[in-house]
């Protein structure tokens, strides 16, 4: 894991505007982020060992909200915790797959048709802007992680925290699957899952449409991963 600077200049300043409680939310929130995204990114290997001081280190935060962020990302099943051994980054198994798009099929649609009925204006705007960006960059580096915007936006959109953290949690598993199944490939996928149905449904304030695309799209992902692993050098076994 390299050294990071994730903090940024102004951060201080922001703060310091901030309650007590506020600021510390604040920190544990960018923690998490950071560390989640390394997990998922697998810039963090799976199975490698998670050193809380080396974390406070190159996040630039005290060892409170790494700590904090820890224990979420623990019961979000990215990190293990043994007794008397340490703090892990979570195996990746193959597996998992399955059970996550079972859990998320209903769901991602439902998601869906909540937000084509209560995306407020400014979603919209960040919905459409976020389509217009992935649609560009299909054979980008960037594609995987503005499709994984494009989702946390959907989320966010259907004004249901539960129904948003749930999705969330789901979709950080189902990410990671994904990038351990894209390592050694040129581009993010040779077919890649589109969301410009979904998008448009929700856009048009349909919702059933937009239910019935967003299962779709789930599902194209799932069988596009499976094919991936299948091929993938260094899955030791193939996808379910």
């Amino acid at each position: 894991m390299s050294p990071r600077s994730a903090t940024p200049a102004a951060e201080p300043e922001r703060l310091s505007a901030l309650t007590p409680q506020q600021g510390r939310r604040r920190l544990v929130d960018h923690a998490y982020e950071a560390i989640r995204d390394d997990l998922i990114r697998l810039r963090i290997e799976p199975g490698a060992p998670l050193d809380e001081k080396v974390l406070s280190a190159s996040l630039d935060v005290g060892l409170t909200p790494v700590r904090d962020a820890l224990k979420r990302l623990t019961l979000e099943r990215l990190v293990v915790t043994y007794p008397r051994r340490g703090t892990f980054a979570a195996e990746i198994r193959i597996s998992d797959e399955r059970w996550l798009t079972e859990a998320r099929t209903g769901l991602e649609g439902l998601a869906a048709a909540l937000a084509a009925q209560r995306a407020t204006d400014a979603d919209r705007v960040a919905l459409t802007e976020l389509a217009q960006e992935l649609e560009a960059a299909k054979v980008s580096p960037a594609y995987v992680d503005l499709d994984a915007a494009v989702h946390r936006a959907i989320y966010a959109a259907t004004h249901n925290p539960y129904l948003e953290s749930t999705l969330n949690q789901y979709a950080n598993a189902a990410l990671r699957i994904w990038h351990y199944a894209l390592r050694g490939l040129g581009s993010p996928s040779p077919h890649p899952c589109d969301q410009a149905e979904v998008v448009d449904a929700i856009i048009a304030r349909d919702g059933e449409r937009a239910r019935v695309s967003a299962e779709a799209h789930l599902l194209d992902y799932s069988v596009e991963v499976r094919r991936l692993l299948r091929f993938d050098p260094q899955a030791a076994t193939p996808g379910p």
